[in-house]
């Protein structure tokens, strides 16, 4: 099985964005050295839990500092911005760093209203036409003139360059069809809904369409991970993700707790219920059982590559998650 790791750039309560975004350069590293297939990193908005507000600098910055890893984004929300403009960066990415960049595009917005507003600078906020918009970014990016009006008149530069990899995010299944069609990889965030099945991925594989992007459909599954040495030990990483889940189930800004702040936090029985729910998106214990479960998903649902979400509150931690599920599955 393949393994990738998707990177959201936690900021615990006792660190600053500096340190985190130091750490997603390590954390890259060490993904490079232990065989990880690629490295991912999300965008966010108007927090101040995750300082992965800016994917495309991220990307540039780490393959700057790695070898053989690809790196990309988990996704750009391609809502917020021009088609010429993403066409543009990750052009310019490609010419950088040829073979190593990949393009994962998110219909979402990846904030709230008050970022998404201010994003769109108070105009109107399009999230109809997306899949119009991804098919003209990916026609500028190869050098195509655009179907869209507002983009036919302009090229892309760098142009010439070789090209990203395109994924499609999805999370429930809607978006199959659409990333087969337009020939992206498609990658499911299962650690969103816990959704994922093989009719999906099928869907996808029957309606895929080869370009000259990709020849061949891929499907990546994410998921919420922590990894310890005893089930004891995991569990007690767990507990600062399990609540940071509570706060975004009860509407709340949430926050990254350190382990000793999140073993005293006093929850109420339904508190305890929500995460024990919650717990099907978060794979909790040793690399074994965890392995395990990827494998046997891998089989159950068809998929080879398994990108990881680590957000442990001690970098160590999330080290430990990562060097221990390569050595289980790589």
């Amino acid at each position: 099985m393949k393994l990738s790791i998707l990177d959201q750039i936690p900021i615990p309560s006792n660190m600053n964005a500096q340190q985190a975004l130091a750490n997603s350069l390590a954390l890259a590293q060490l993904g490079d050295e232990l065989g990880y297939t690629r490295f991912w990193l999300a965008e966010h908005h108007n927090t101040l839990s995750l300082a992965s507000s800016a994917p495309e600098i991220s990307i540039a910055a780490i393959a700057a500092q790695t070898k053989n890893i690809r790196v990309g984004s988990g996704g750009v929300m391609s809502m917020h911005y021009s088609a010429l403009k993403i066409a543009e960066v990750f052009n310019t990415l490609s010419g950088y760093f040829p073979g190593r960049i990949d393009l994962g595009i998110g219909r979402a917005p990846g904030g709230d209203h008050p970022s998404i507003a201010a994003l769109a600078q108070g105009r109107r906020v399009y999230m109809e036409d997306q899949y119009d918009k991804i098919k003209a970014i990916l026609q500028l990016m190869n050098g195509e003139q655009s179907e869209l009006a507002e983009y036919r008149p302009v090229r892309v530069t760098p142009a010439n360059v070789p090209l990203a990899t395109p994924w499609l995010l999805g999370s429930t299944g809607n978006s199959a069809l659409r990333a087969g069609q337009l020939g992206l990889g498609y990658s499911f965030a299962q650690f969103f809904n816990g959704q994922a099945s093989r009719d999906i991925f099928d869907h996808y594989r029957k309606n895929f369409v080869p370009n000259d992007f990709l020849q061949q459909p891929q499907v990546a599954v994410t998921y919420a991970a922590t990894v310890a040495p005893t089930a004891d030990e995991a569990e007690y990483r767990a507990r600062a993700i399990d609540l940071y889940r509570l706060q975004l189930m009860r509407g709340q800004m949430p926050s990254f707790y350190t382990n000793e702040e999140a073993m005293n936090v006093v929850l109420t029985e339904m508190d305890e219920a929500m995460i024990q729910d919650s717990r099907k998106l978060h794979l909790v214990g040793t690399a074994e059982v965890v392995a395990e479960k990827l494998r046997d998903d891998a089989e159950q649902f068809g998929f080879d590559e398994a990108m990881i979400n680590a957000n442990q509150s001690e970098f160590a931690h999330r080290v430990d998650t990562y060097t221990l599920l390569a050595k289980a599955l790589l």
